[in-house]
């Protein structure tokens, strides 16, 4: 999901998941242009996950946390492995630090030995 790979892009992303807004009231939210802002709600668009809707010669733009319903499903199929992944990177990590404490420990002994 590289649209909201942009800090800009998904702090609007999770504003208009709280309710509507225009463009201008978007604009004065953030310190980006205007065209900037409308940029970042075509892309939120594109991906699904912003809709639009037309009063008037205002466009009011919503979330749409739908669209991120291919990501959820493709990290769910993943979830299965974490438990085991996150297990063997803690004994990884864990062995490591008792290496480098037995290291530290052989050289303030060899320290020590030279005095």
């Amino acid at each position: 999901m590289k649209a909201l790979g942009d800090g800009t892009r998904l702090a609007i992303f999770e504003r208009l998941c709280q309710r509507e807004f225009t463009v201008n009231e978007l604009t004065a939210q953030f310190e980006v242009s205007q065209p900037a802002i409308s940029q970042h709600l075509g892309v939120l668009k594109r991906c699904g996950l912003a809709e639009e809707r037309r009063a008037g010669r205002f466009a009011h733009y919503r979330g749409s946390p739908e669209g991120l319903r291919p990501m959820v499903q493709w990290l769910s199929h993943y979830r299965e492995f974490w438990p085991e992944k996150l297990n063997a990177l803690g004994v990884l990590l864990a062995r490591h630090e008792a290496d480098e404490a037995a290291k530290a420990v052989a050289e303030k002994d060899e320290g020590s030995e030279k005095l």
